[in-house]
């Protein structure tokens, strides 16, 4: 009961933090606004983001009605305003005007949109633009590829490490004739993968946000760190390299055949242990966890999470390592020392995988049913798929390979069947769990679900994309929802109509919230005016991007209890 209680006060405190953060660069604020009449043509289109986003990766596009590219240089920081970006347009007669941008979010994903406004006094009416595709995900094939092989190789050699250097140095002390070097060799092989993968990985980002070829090594090179996502996986490969140093001292200075390490090799160790826990900080201060309150939470469950994978997924390809490299006469009593020790710190690593990754579900997803609605949801279950296959196979190899390795000490005849079980079992243990990290390298290339989803009810009805006309029966009234064109970045008419025994109703107050699904932005709401007997209308831009919309109706009608209805649409280009 006590642990049950814990365990709820945890859970509670991860629900209850604050979560006022965005997760990607929300557009607050443009000047002019959207749909807006300006009597003065404007001299630059400004963009205000919920976060800095880096110019150099931003693409505004100003046209008119026939297409006609307008803008007169690059977008540009607001020497005012970090989050402010500055465009310049040429002179723009009177005409309405279609405005799409792009930018890259701090954790490295795109996010786009578009809107509309109009310089008269005498415009015209508002003309039905056609708004490119605005869906962009960083979620490519290749670009989770080679997250997957960055991510994986240096984790693996974390593990690599922490194996070679104390889980199974006392092998070489306690089974004469044994040596280490192959595990060695290992490490450094898949570090030096690491060290290659990583800047291959940040360039292919690169050229992906910037719109240019992965062979442009001379535009794409200055690009690299000039974004947080950039920065942050560069540091990765600073930390890397300085792991690398220490990790040399520590192997060099190192004498596994003595019981007793010396000072000097101590201090060699924690030095490289330190580095490779700052590496493990790093994929998460560029990524979501950097964007999630509570921060310091968030960060801290994202490094365990992935130390303890590195520790497991090293430790399973060390240990394939040296079941191969031992001769056959000592293979027995080597790897009953080694897979002793490595049991019992798999199944802490295993228990901190589970707990920091359970707690992090819980801070990512704002309600239980985005588990399985939402792209980021299901990765997390196929994940949580994978680690579970993974655990029952390490399962047996606890409770009973490790038995029968330890009675071979007795019973040599055990010995030899329980080693070959156990390697074949360590291997598909490690393919599943480098499963699992490929699946993590999709899940931190998706956004996740917008906090926005828990603060709504259970929706009305589906609708879109075109134009919306659907009918919702409510204790008694019968409410007629019109949105019309639905359509993003243009003008749209949103009414309601509101009867009751077929009778309008009067005088009620209509009020509309539109919330972004896709992503994190903020809501806006406007309040229809009525403007025959029971309808109620209101124009507004308020679709600004192409995406799934939360459209809440409250209604309040005197001496009625409230209505409220949700309609989860889908607004079209």
């Amino acid at each position: 009961m006590r642990r049950t209680l814990i365990v709820a006060a945890v859970a509670s405190a991860a629900l209850v933090a604050p979560a006022a953060a965005w997760s990607h660069a929300a557009l607050l604020r443009t000047v002019p606004a959207a749909s807006v009449l300006v009597n003065t043509p404007p001299k630059q289109v400004s963009l205000v983001f919920s976060e800095a986003v880096e110019p150099r990766f931003a693409i505004v596009s100003v046209t008119d009605a026939g297409a006609r590219q307008l803008t007169a240089g690059p977008p540009e920081r607001s020497a005012s305003n970090p989050d402010e970006l500055d465009v310049p347009v040429q002179r723009l007669p009177e005409g309405w005007y279609l405005v799409v941008w792009r930018v890259i979010s701090v954790d490295g994903h795109p996010v786009r949109g578009a809107f509309t406004f109009a310089v008269g006094p005498n415009p015209g009416p508002a003309p039905q633009f056609v708004v490119p595709n605005l869906s962009e995900t960083a979620a490519t094939p290749s670009l989770v590829a080679a997250r997957w092989i960055a991510l994986l190789s240096f984790m693996a050699a974390i593990g690599l490490f922490v194996l070679r250097t104390i889980i199974a140095r006392p092998v070489v002390s306690r089974v004469s004739g044994t040596s280490l070097r192959s595990v060695s060799i290992a490490f450094w092989s898949v570090l030096a993968l690491a060290l290659v993968a990583v800047p291959v990985y940040v360039l292919l980002a690169t050229a992906k946000f910037a719109l240019r070829s992965f062979w442009s090594f001379g535009a794409l090179v200055p690009l690299m760190r000039v974004s947080a996502f950039g920065r942050g996986y560069l540091d990765l490969e600073l930390i890397l390299a300085l792991f690398a140093l220490a990790a040399a001292a520590a192997l060099w200075l190192d004498r596994p055949e003595r019981m007793q390490r010396s000072v000097a090799a101590l201090l060699a160790l924690l030095g490289a242990l330190l580095a490779a826990g700052a590496a493990v900080l790093a994929p998460g201060a560029a990524g979501h966890a950097s964007q999630t309150p509570p921060r310091a939470l968030a960060l801290t469950l994202d490094a365990l999470h992935v130390g303890a994978g590195a520790i497991w997924v090293g430790g399973l390809v060390g240990l394939l390592v040296l079941w191969r490299s031992l001769a056959a006469e000592k293979r027995v009593a080597g790897l009953t020392v080694a897979v002793s020790r490595f049991s019992n710190v798999a199944f802490v690593a295993v228990l901190t995988l589970l707990a920091s990754g359970i707690w992090a579900s819980v801070l990512h997803l704002p309600t239980l049913a985005s588990l399985w609605q939402t792209s980021y949801g299901k990765t997390i279950i196929a994940k949580a798929s994978i680690l579970l296959v993974a655990m029952l196979a390490a399962s047996v190899n606890l409770l009973r390979n490790k038995p029968q390795l330890q009675a071979a000490v007795e019973h040599s005849a055990v010995g030899p069947p329980a080693a070959t079980l156990l390697r074949r079992l360590v291997g598909v243990e490690a393919v599943l769990v480098a499963g699992a990290v490929l699946a993590a390298a999709l899940l931190s290339s998706l956004p996740p679900p917008p906090k926005a989803l828990a603060g709504l009810a259970k929706p009305s009805a589906h609708t879109g994309p075109g134009p919306v006309a659907t009918v919702v029966n409510r204790n008694g009234y019968r409410l007629e929802l019109r949105v019309t064109p639905n359509r993003a970045a243009t003008q749209n008419e949103f009414s309601v109509r509101i009867t009751h025994n077929g009778v309008p109703v009067r005088g009620a107050d209509v009020v509309a919230t539109f919330t972004m699904l896709d992503m994190e932005m903020p809501s806006q709401s406007d309040r229809l005016a009525e403007t025959q007997p029971g309808t109620y209308v209101r124009s507004a831009p308020a679709l600004v991007m192409v995406g799934h919309w939360g459209l809440e109706f409250q209604i309040t009608i005197p001496g009625k209890q409230p209505l409220d209805v949700l309609l989860v649409d889908k607004a079209g280009g």
